[in-house]
């Protein structure tokens, strides 16, 4: 069995949101962390954990980002982190990849499919063996209850609920 760990400065956690449902919001999340076990060398038997700090979003506003931490959204003093835990990989074609797992916001866990694509593994000038992957899909807001209710109720439609995520994910073999 093979363990392999998150590279954090050559790795980025987005995701795109519709605002007032005609212009797109992206932001990030800068602190995180991840971990994956597999001894196939196709990772389809690879379990994987993921988590990262609420805190640490940014969409480019600091205002927006206060908000977002408040317990009209992530509420983040009560649920400080986001996390995934897979519950299955199933390999479709080529280098493509379904990913199954329990995705958990504000104590919510829903199971989620994110598309995969292993992009392959180099060895970088430390002599670290890296493999890249780019996941993406999404998930309803709503499904983890970040319902805005502002504004007599109508805050949830200055909000789109779908909220796409784009991963780009380096891991380093460390055994």
């Amino acid at each position: 069995m093979s363990t392999y760990k998150i590279d954090p400065l050559h790795s980025e956690i987005e995701f795109k949101i519709k605002h007032l449902m005609i212009s797109t919001v992206n932001g990030r999340f800068s602190v995180f962390d991840a971990s994956m076990e597999s001894s196939k060398p196709d990772f389809t038997d690879a379990k994987i954990t993921f988590e990262c700090d609420v805190d640490s979003i940014s969409t480019g506003v600091a205002d927006r980002d206060a908000h977002l931490r408040t317990s009209d959204f992530f509420d983040t003093e009560k649920y400080p982190k986001i996390k995934f835990v897979s519950t299955g990989i199933k390999h479709k074609s080529g280098q493509e990849y379904d990913l199954m797992g329990d995705f958990t916001i504000r104590d919510v866990t829903n199971p989620i499919t994110l598309s995969c694509v292993f992009g392959g593994s180099d060895v970088d000038a430390y002599g670290q063996t890296k493999y890249g992957f780019d996941l993406s899909g999404s998930v309803r807001r709503a499904d983890y209850g970040l319902v805005f209710q502002a504004y007599g109720g109508a805050g949830s439609a200055m909000v789109g609920d779908e909220v796409k995520l784009i991963v780009s994910v380096q891991m380093t073999k460390v055994s």
